[in-house]
């Protein structure tokens, strides 16, 4: 079985070049890289000067094309699509050949960032450390697919269509492929041991910005579209919940400026929101101690602030303005 690595890049620059460090120390020669220089001719050269195949898309058409163009020209049985920002290990590629061999009948398999993620800052862990909590303790019998770390085989990859295109910026395409593979009836595995690094620096506004335009709200979109709305990953019945009570402790907070009997209420649902969350909580407590927990908390409820947002504003935009293109719901 044989294995081509695809990787979408565009403004590339430090992290791009330890992606292909990593593959050149773990990756074994008969392994297949492929990037594709999406409107971005600096990494491009970077990747041809390192050995790997290369294509040039330009002017560049967004992550979902550019790994459609690599499969195109993949030879392997096994499309393993990583994005530009991220590193693999001694036990990536080793466990997508285990996994597809072991198991005939599976079509796709979607991994997760470890547990030390590249950049130090503390948004940057928080927001990694967050991502590999929600995979780790997801379902195994995944619902979607994921671009940064999957694996598909070429054969079905192809014959279902590939990635959306009209997804023109970093966006949901991989969600919408694995939607569509599901509905199709194929089998998407989560598999916690396919690990990667990510080495992503986030920001307030790079993060914001992310998690709600890119993410939230489109994804909103596909949940309507395809009635998806499985109790996973960040959909978990204890997200939902919690969104309501985060709502609800704000109201709260408000109405103490009338009320000043209503603390009790902030109190209780500050206490069940905690309650709730409490593995979550536990985890960071062990990863990264008490004061990083308690400064991750208050980000955390922002978080389920935001996502209620968006779940709102996309079913407004669903419902109103359909149809949508989805090339402009990021």
């Amino acid at each position: 079985m044989t294995i081509s690595v695809i990787i979408p890049v565009h403004k590339g620059g430090e992290a791009f070049q330890c992606c292909l460090n990593s593959l050149k120390q773990f990756a074994l020669p008969e392994v297949e890289i492929i990037v594709v220089a999406d409107g971005d001719n600096e990494s491009g050269d970077m990747a041809e000067s390192w050995g790997a195949k290369v294509v040039r898309n330009s002017p560049a058409s967004g992550p979902a094309k550019a790994r459609n163009l690599g499969a195109k020209i993949a030879t392997g049985d096994i499309l393993f699509f990583i994005d530009a920002d991220v590193t693999i290990n001694e036990n990536t590629l080793p466990k997508v050949e285990q996994i597809f061999s072991q198991e005939p009948d599976l079509v796709a398999a979607i991994g997760s960032y470890d547990d030390e993620p590249g950049a130090t800052n503390f948004l940057s862990q928080y927001k990694n450390l967050f991502h590999h909590y929600t995979h780790q303790t997801a379902s195994e019998e995944a619902s979607t697919f994921w671009g940064a770390c999957g694996a598909i085989r070429r054969k079905i990859f192809l014959e279902i269509g590939g990635f959306d295109e009209s997804y023109r910026l970093p966006c949901v395409e991989d969600i919408e492929l694995g939607y569509r593979l599901k509905t199709a009836g194929y089998q998407i595995k989560l598999c916690k041991t396919l690990q990667v690094k990510h080495l992503k620096r986030w920001e307030v506004v790079s993060l914001l910005r992310a998690d709600v335009f890119y993410r939230a709200i489109p994804w909103t979109t596909l949940i309507l579209r395809y009635s998806q709305l499985k109790n996973d990953l960040n959909l978990q019945w204890s997200s939902r919940i919690s969104v309501v009570l985060v709502y609800g402790l704000l109201v709260s907070i408000i109405a103490t400026f009338w009320w000043p009997a209503m603390w009790a209420l902030v109190l209780g649902i500050s206490l069940a929101l905690f309650a709730i969350n409490f593995s979550v909580y536990r985890f960071f407590y062990y990863r990264k101690g008490i004061i990083f927990t308690l400064r991750m908390i208050p980000w955390h409820w922002l978080y389920y602030f935001y996502s209620g947002l968006a779940w709102v504003i996309g079913m407004i935009r669903y419902y109103l303005f359909s149809p949508i293109i989805k090339g402009n719901s990021a």
